[in-house]
């Protein structure tokens, strides 16, 4: 296969800002609080040092995508995304239309710095909103209330051209009904994309200590079924319908750089914690990076990155690593690209079992996606198809 065969799913950036107000407790990203002012400064210094060391690796490629994640981007003051911003258009090509998004707290939103941000060329937003009601917003420990969620909203979408917010649904004791309203709500005061995530528990966080110790509930995987297909009705019928599974957009307002994650292109991962699918050469390498943002931030100074892995994949993991991500999608995925990554073709007696139980269905050219049954079982597909 080509390195351009290899790269077909685009080209983006990934800056990961670790540092938050608070750590919510169903959270387990790299995400860590600091009781003194970060040095920005030397942060955005060691952004430009990796940047530079991945652009070696890179170069010649075009960035479509920059997505400046965390932790909460919107802590950053808007003259350390500029430098960042500035950092990537010195070192590699940039599409005139590329997409460029920051995540953000409402509690974190002032109109002046997201001013600064939309200056510094920021075009995307993402509120971290979460719920629209009170009580769960103290429930999943939120620092902003419904009323600073829906001025946050307006605040946004009168400053980027495009917006996305993340709701949480399946909260304990949630019904579908007032999930409905308050998707409803949520689609009254979007602009063009929803991210909507079914509450996970996930282990190491607290809310993973009380649902052991059974403080804290969640709905039965039936209900949240209930709750999936209820989500995937309403959201079609307003005009944002699903093209991943948890995220839903008018035609054309997709997240480029969530889509180069799915389709399996190529992005550098910069920042503490980050990760990356870069193709050098013949070869796709993942990497990450030092999750502690100081001990991440001495490697960098020391030696110019941060890295503490950067191994070659083998066809097997490529292969399976393009059929977990791209059977997400909506578009589905082509199997040629799948032959190609791992070197073989999927077991035409599995295929054929997964399409008569309902589990994928065919697009036609070779292509394939998982049903609205598969995507409850998506792990065992892809175990299937890839075996």
């Amino acid at each position: 296969m080509t390195t351009q065969g290899l790269t077909d799913g685009g080209f983006g950036i990934y800056i990961h800002w670790p540092f938050c107000a608070a750590k919510c407790p169903y959270c387990d990203f790299n995400s860590h609080v600091r009781h003194q002012p970060v040095d920005q400064e030397r942060f955005a210094a060691a952004f430009e040092r990796e940047l530079s060391y991945f652009a070696d690796l890179t170069g010649g490629k075009t960035v479509q995508s920059i997505f400046l994640g965390g932790g909460t981007p919107s802590l950053m003051d808007p003259a350390t995304v500029e430098r960042v911003l500035k950092a990537i258009s010195d070192r590699w090509a940039v599409d005139s239309d590329v997409e460029i998004s920051l995540e953000a707290n409402p509690s974190s939103v002032e109109a002046d710095r997201f001013r600064g941000y939309r200056a510094a060329g920021v075009n995307r937003v993402s509120l971290g909103v979460q719920s629209l009601n009170d009580k769960d917003l103290r429930l999943l420990g939120r620092l902003h209330d419904a009323a600073t969620a829906r001025s946050a909203i307006e605040t946004a979408r009168a400053t980027f051209p495009r917006l996305s917010f993340d709701l949480i649904y399946a909260r304990p004791d949630q019904t579908p009904d007032t999930w409905a309203g308050e998707l409803s709500e949520a689609l009254s005061l979007a602009a063009d994309h929803l991210s909507l995530y079914q509450l996970t528990i996930e282990e190491g966080t607290p809310f993973f200590a009380l649902h052991k110790a059974g403080k804290l509930r969640t709905p039965e995987p039936e209900l949240g079924a209930e709750f999936f297909a209820l989500t995937q009705e309403i959201t079609t019928q307003a005009g944002l319908p699903a093209y991943e599974v948890s995220n839903h957009a008018r035609p054309g307002a997709e997240c480029r750089h969530n889509l180069v994650y799915w389709r399996y292109g190529d992005y550098v991962g910069v920042g503490p914690g980050a990760h990356g699918r870069i193709v050098v050469g013949a070869n796709r390498l993942a990497t990450s990076t030092e999750r502690h943002p100081e001990t991440w931030l001495d490697h960098v100074e020391s030696r110019g990155h941060g890295l503490i892995e950067n191994s070659g994949l083998n066809e097997e993991e490529q292969g399976d690593e393009f059929l977990l991500m791209g059977l997400r999608l909506a578009e589905g995925i082509d199997l040629n690209r799948y032959e190609a990554y791992a070197h073989r073709s999927v077991d035409p007696r599995r295929l054929k079992a997964l399409l008569e139980h309902g589990m994928v269905e065919e697009l036609g050219d070779n292509r394939i996606r998982a049903t609205r049954e598969g995507f409850f079982v998506l792990d065992a597909v892809v175990a299937d198809l890839a075996a």
